[in-house]
């Protein structure tokens, strides 16, 4: 399983329309219900966003997805300078009860 984490901070004025898109492709991944896929997104404190993604093979589900285009057109604009979208490929240390290991 390929686990990646996603991490930026959109700008303040932004943060919450860029909440909103990420819940669209959260609504359309319930509709669709595809296979091979984990995903977590969390907005913290200061801010910034966590995605967290586990893919089983080397396809992403989520690149078929409208709203998944809808989220990533504008981005880099939504987000604060030097603090754009930044996916680092990830391994599982440790999880109780959140990810599979």
């Amino acid at each position: 399983m390929n686990t990646v984490v996603v991490r930026y901070t959109p700008r303040s004025e932004q943060a919450d329309e860029n909440q909103r898109l990420v819940e669209d492709v959260y609504a359309e991944l319930a509709a669709n219900g595809p296979d091979g896929l984990r995903y977590a997104t969390f907005r913290l404190a200061d801010g910034s966003f966590v995605h967290i993604a586990q893919l089983e093979g080397d396809e992403n589900p989520l690149g078929s997805l409208a709203s998944f285009g809808r989220f990533q057109d504008g981005i880099a604009e939504r987000c604060e300078p030097g603090a754009t979208p930044d996916a680092q490929p990830a391994t599982l240390v440790g999880s109780y009860r959140l990810l599979a290991d």
